[in-house]
């Protein structure tokens, strides 16, 4: 389907957000939360996950295509990657390809752990890539933290097959949090900060804090990009109208009906009209 009758027809501003999938309609969650008032262009490349088994030069060549799309198609003005991969491994190549600001979700999750730590230990989960490309490491490194990651890869499917309240779920839960503590312990760390390192894993936020050591903080990355995304570009926006529903989008590249299906779960609101893109190879 063309997209170009879906071009922006109003003065407000457009924040494009971007996924390899439909995770990051968490981050869109949120971002709607804080500003009501914006355009809402949100794109999945659903054809071409998971990013996780690609290299990094092809995650960027994606990434860059969906960025382009955004800007180019739908006049975005900021640009949100609510994508660990991408953010991981393709975030410099996507704000070297397109003329608007770019922000991704690790920064800000590492500079939530920051403000949340006391001790400066911090625990990490996420996908397996995120956790390979140690991109949480460093950014938490290089704002005087120490930082564990673990890679929790039955997390998503479990999500995605609604099971975010299942006791099957908190028990793999469990498992993973278990095994993260011994190894904090055996490395000598004292963590008071857990970030969610996946757009997926705020659905299952309540079972993990109930997981969690008492005084360990979740940090949620998606809730964190958004209140950064305020902060740096929230005041472009005219003030938000009491009772006003927010203008929203969908792209993807396949599945359709799973995008609408699944991505409702993860927006909190019907996900409709959802339309179908090809970004080529």
């Amino acid at each position: 389907m063309s997209s170009a009758n879906l071009s922006p027809n109003s003065q407000t501003p457009t924040i494009g957000v971007f996924d390899s999938g439909f995770g990051g309609l968490t981050v869109l969650r949120a971002l709607v939360d804080r500003i009501p008032q914006a355009r809402y262009a949100f794109l999945g490349d659903t054809a071409r996950l998971p990013y996780g088994s690609k290299s990094r030069r092809t995650i960027a060549r994606y990434a860059v295509q969906s960025a382009q799309f955004l800007v180019r198609e739908q006049g975005a003005q900021f640009l949100v990657i609510a994508c660990n991969t991408a953010s991981a491994l393709a975030l410099d190549a996507i704000q070297d390809a397109v003329p608007v600001p770019v922000l991704g979700v690790i920064e800000p999750g590492a500079q939530a752990a920051r403000a949340a730590s006391t001790k400066g230990d911090v625990l990490v989960i996420a996908t397996d890539a995120t956790v390979q490309s140690h991109a949480y490491a460093a950014a938490c490194q290089a704002l005087g933290l120490r930082a564990l990651e673990k890679a929790c890869p039955l997390l998503v499917p479990l999500v995605e097959e609604g099971w975010t309240t299942h006791t099957v779920t908190a028990q793999v839960i469990d498992v993973y949090l278990s095994e993260l503590r011994a190894q904090a312990a055996a490395a000598g760390l004292k963590p008071d900060a857990l970030v969610l390192g996946c757009t997926h894993y705020p659905l299952l936020r309540p079972l993990i804090e109930q997981a969690v050591t008492p005084g360990v903080r979740v940090i949620d990355s998606a809730e964190s990009t958004a209140e950064t995304a305020f902060r740096e570009f929230g005041s472009q926006f005219a003030p938000a109208v009491a009772g006003h529903e927010p203008e929203l989008h969908f792209f993807a590249t396949d599945s359709i009906e799973k995008f609408e299906r699944l991505g409702s779960c993860f927006l909190g609101r019907p996900v409709e009209h959802v339309h179908l893109i090809d970004l080529g190879g």
